[in-house]
């Protein structure tokens, strides 16, 4: 079998372009990419803007323009590209389109070109929405019937990926969806189980990454649903992020390769990267006050303000005298105001303490002397209480409070609040564990992304959240800070999306020398402590 030069890619569902950004990143044994990103598919507005300028970036083999590292770096307001460089504009506008899959069909026009060009050198990449089958999602749809639910298009949007999966019929795919899928019947039958029939009807041999996965591989054991989870944190993403990944091969492809390579699996790290890893090294920035003048001063007044009411509260951390020295230490710091604290940080562009070489490489940009998106949102007075209270508690104890361990002064007036159901409204995320995941719920507010550092007391940053979902610095996010929000908490992690391109660059190309690099295994298991 001859060995072709590039697989092309087709992205679905797209977002702003995580999966597309780890299969970009892999470079061949010749420095060259093999995976182009031919095509990528997103309905949002603001994404598609994001993925159209991240499409124009790679008409560049050789580096960003220098104009692109000056717009980043504060020197200029962003240029126009289509005037500065119309024709890495124009690929750009041929390669990202703003369509919606499922209802607009000019689609299968666009996969048919593909088609004639690359044949069956292509890979499809993808996660059609998951709203419909995550816990929060099934939450809102209970009481609703199999007909009104049925009327949500997106719980039937996989189908699609599908008819798209049987039209181009790659030589490979990825498809990517929440953990709560495995759980979710639709007519009385698993939606699962319904997705992973068609598929191999399709013709495609199924490939789960998980480690048990390949001991089942190795014997002749087709993997079980379970099997498909991907436990990021496991494999370099510094977050525990639990997704449902299915890679598959087609069957003609899978008969010639040896069954033991099939048990490909993700790099496994001695340790998880952690939230101190990849954001200690980060600017200082403070959140500001909203629903009254913001400065500085008002500010640390605020903090000082709630560790006043945690001293005169009845709870049980009155009389615990590390909790009590922290706290004061730090409006001790804050009073004296050395350094003033600004809502936005720029410099220095700089990656946490202990962050693992591969990982900082793939996120740190030498060309960067600013850091976009990382500006602070405003929160009310009594949130501000409830994040100080929980960052110094995150530090102290090393678990995020409950309910029941905020004093009762700082309780907010829900009625909820002590019935257990939303024991972990305030989460802080705690240095040295991975984050919890990263979610688009962190649009409408940071009460789950409280950051560990009492002294910043606030929720996380864009860019800060972007850390955490592996995204490089130098990725651009289009739209307000809402839309940004949105983007980055949909997204596949990029490193992520980079090991399984690596997995599959190991199995198509079949590369002398691809298994010293570590892209594919020789053993059912390997393991990273550097990498």
């Amino acid at each position: 079998m001859q060995v072709p030069e590039q697989f092309a890619v087709v992205d679905l569902f797209a977002g702003p372009g995580g999966l597309a950004e780890g299969f970009h990143g892999v470079s061949s044994l010749n420095c060259s990419r093999p995976f182009p990103i031919v095509l990528s598919v997103e309905k949002d507005a603001a994404a598609y803007e994001t993925l159209r300028l991240r499409s124009f970036l790679r008409q560049f083999p050789n580096g960003f323009p220098d104009e692109y590292y000056n717009f980043l770096n504060g020197e200029c307001s962003e240029p126009d590209w289509s005037s500065l460089y119309p024709d890495q504009w124009n690929a750009a506008s041929e390669t990202a389109f703003k369509m919606e899959l499922g209802i607009d069909s000019t689609i299968d026009t666009k996969l048919e070109a593909i088609k004639k060009q690359y044949g069956s050198h292509t890979i499809l990449i993808g996660g059609p929405p998951c709203q419909s089958y995550s816990l929060i999602g099934r939450a809102r749809n209970s009481g609703k019937s199999i007909d009104e639910i049925a009327k949500d298009p997106r719980t039937t949007l996989y189908q699609e990926y599908i008819r798209i999966l049987e039209q181009l019929h790659p030589a490979a795919f990825v498809l990517e969806n929440v953990k709560g899928i495995l759980s979710f019947s639709f007519n009385g039958k698993s939606i699962f189980q319904q997705m992973l029939d068609s598929i191999r009807n399709v013709g495609y041999q199924l490939i789960a990454l998980s480690p048990l996965s390949h001991h089942f591989a190795l014997n002749g054991i087709g993997p079980a649903p379970e099997d498909f989870v991907v436990r990021t944190e496991n494999h370099g993403i510094p977050q525990t992020r639990h997704r449902v990944i299915v890679v598959g091969l087609a069957e003609n492809r899978a008969k010639q390769i040896d069954p033991s390579r099939l048990a490909a699996g993700l790099l496994e790290f001695s340790r998880p990267p952690t939230v101190r890893n990849v954001l200690s090294g980060m600017p200082i920035v403070r959140s500001g006050i909203s629903r009254q003048e913001d400065s500085y001063d008002k500010w640390w007044r605020v903090v000082c303000i709630a560790a006043a009411k945690i001293s005169e509260s009845q709870s049980d951390l009155q009389n615990h005298p590390e909790f009590q020295t922290r706290k004061e230490e730090i409006c001790r710091g804050l009073k004296e105001g050395k350094i003033e604290i600004f809502r936005k940080g720029t410099e220095p562009v700089d990656i946490g303490e202990g962050c693992p070489p591969a990982l900082q490489q793939w996120i740190h940009d030498s060309k960067l002397q600013k850091l976009t998106h990382h500006e602070t949102r405003s929160h009310i007075t009594a949130d501000l209480e409830r994040y100080f209270f929980a960052a110094v508690y995150g530090e102290i104890f090393k678990v995020s409070a409950r309910t029941k361990d905020f004093p009762q002064e700082l309780a907010p007036n829900h009625q909820n609040w002590n019935s257990g159901k939303f024991a972990d409204r305030y989460r802080v995320q705690l240095w040295d564990k991975p984050s919890k995941t990263i979610t688009c719920h962190i649009a409408k507010d940071g009460h789950y992304y409280i950051h560990p550092d009492p002294t910043q007391c606030r929720s996380l940053t864009v860019r800060e959240a972007a850390r955490l979902q592996t995204f490089p610095d130098d990725y651009f996010f289009k739209g307000n800070r809402t839309q940004q929000y949105v983007q980055v908490g949909n997204a596949v992690p990029p490193f992520l999306a980079k090991q399984i391109a690596e997995i599959l660059y190991g199995l198509l190309f079949e590369a002398p020398g691809a298994e010293s690099r570590g892209y594919f295994p020789n053993t059912v298991k390997r393991t990273a402590t550097e990498k």
